[in-house]
């Protein structure tokens, strides 16, 4: 009976990822229906399925905080000003834009969750691109790029590097000075690569910019107080976990949800149940429907088998193990979320350290506080950064691609899987080969 669940949920799985990539049907009913099928198939009951997404309470609470404060704060015309602002600093051109977004992604991407800054960031973008004359498609695909691939900067950068890094007991110190010249190596191969790959948009000019639109900002009053809250949000965002009572990310974010309902309610600016309608909640379902499919993957123990197998494969090499780690997590995250992935493998790599001998047994303890071997250290290094530049491959890769495409898809422009493709699979390749060298210099030889 269970090879017969687990086939189930491989099939389901292999099934949704091909509907995706076909585009024969939309994303989120892909997903969703994969998930609905495991429970009709009672590969997992509804109460499995409702603990597998509650797991990822955090994430789903992230999101939709900070969807609701984008879609609050709308009235104001906030995000079409700062968008004129930025075309007008670029000076109208293609090159000086990219390189913008780049740079005012990169550091914030740094200290807040690539998703989060996606959320933030990416209403700036199709409005900016049709003052500029250009596809906004591809400046959004950018921004996700450069998201997913400063996360790596610090351990807080990026959920999964988080996930991984406190596995290991890894300190933010620690990781800024192993970790962290990977993470802007990354960054680097994107600029280097931006006159190739987003060459119509790098050879742009905008010379008549006296002729674009000037929009002003709506109720200056009601932005003012929102930037309180956002600032009181961003804040909390840092420094909540490390106060001596802690305050996740997710109930800041929907805080600041509830404060920028109540303010544009009481100002009537808008009304709740419009801000309600107007969120992205396809993106909602996909997220955890996802959940749910790898709840399925995981339960079945088709992750673990294939750990075990990874095993059989490399035994004690730990040169080998981390360059094929590096790789095979990176193609599995570009097909995989990679939040939901490291959460998997984690205690799969752990359990595969023991068993080799390469680690003692004291290491698959929930509460062990110890310092790991260093000799094993690399494989943990190469599973971080497999997971997150494996991200940038495909549009069903890492958690801020799905909310650009929601995004796109809010201002009429849908991010088909070959489109995205197109532009992630030589950016991921291009990483995770220099990905690899940096692990092998700084690690292995």
């Amino acid at each position: 009976m269970e090879n017969v669940q687990a086939v189930i949920a491989a099939t389901t799985f292999i099934c949704v990822i091909f509907l995706i990539i076909t585009e024969w049907i939309h994303l989120t009913v892909a997903a969703f229906l994969g998930a609905v099928i495991l429970v009709f198939t009672h590969v997992m009951t509804l109460n499995n399925a409702i603990e597998y997404i509650s797991r990822s309470h955090a994430t789903l609470g992230l999101f939709f905080g900070v969807m609701v404060m984008v879609r609050a704060f709308e009235p104001t015309k906030v995000f079409e000003y700062l968008a004129t602002q930025m075309v007008l600093l670029a000076k109208g051109k293609g090159k000086n834009l990219l390189l913008g977004i780049v740079a005012i992604t990169t550091p914030i991407c740094a200290v807040l969750p690539n998703a989060t800054t996606v959320m933030l960031l990416a209403p700036l973008i199709p409005p900016m691109a049709e003052e500029v004359g250009v596809d906004f498609v591809p400046l959004l695909i950018l921004m996700v790029f450069v998201a997913n691939s400063s996360g790596l900067l610090t351990i807080v950068g990026d959920p999964a590097t988080f996930i991984v890094g406190d596995a290991i007991n890894m300190s933010f110190a620690d990781y800024l000075v192993k970790l962290s010249l990977g993470g802007a190596i990354a960054v680097g191969v994107i600029v280097v690569m931006l006159p190739w790959l987003f060459r119509e948009i790098w050879h742009k000019n905008l010379d008549d910019l006296e002729h674009l639109p000037h929009p002003k900002i709506n109720h200056p009053r009601v932005l003012a107080v929102g930037g309180l809250i956002i600032a009181f949000v961003l804040t909390f965002f840092v420094i909540g976990e490390s106060l001596p009572v802690p305050i996740s990310p997710a109930a800041v974010a929907l805080l600041g949800a509830a404060l920028a309902m109540l303010l544009a309610h009481h100002s009537q600016i808008d009304s709740v149940n419009n801000i309600l309608r107007d969120l992205d909640w396809s993106t909602l379902l996909f997220f955890m429907s996802i959940f749910v499919l790898i709840g399925g993957l995981e339960k079945t123990g088709v992750i673990a088998n294939i750990s075990g197998i990874l095993a059989v494969i490399l035994g004690k090499n730990i040169f080998l193990g981390s360059l094929v780690l590096l790789f095979f997590v990176g193609l599995m995250s570009s097909v995989v979320p990679n939040i939901p992935l490291v959460v998997a493998m984690v205690p799969l790599l752990k359990q595969y350290v023991v068993n080799v001998g390469l680690a003692p047994a004291e290491v698959l303890a929930p509460d062990f506080a110890g310092q790991f071997p260093l000799a094993v250290l690399p494989l943990f290094y190469a599973m971080m950064y497999g997971a997150t530049l494996g991200g940038n491959g495909t549009l069903v890769g890492a958690s801020s691609n799905i909310v650009a495409a929601g995004i796109s898809e809010q201002h009429g422009r849908r991010i088909s899987f070959q489109t995205f493709l197109r532009y992630g699979l030589p950016v991921m390749a291009l990483q995770l080969i220099s990905a690899a060298v940096y692990v092998t210099i700084r690690f292995l030889i």
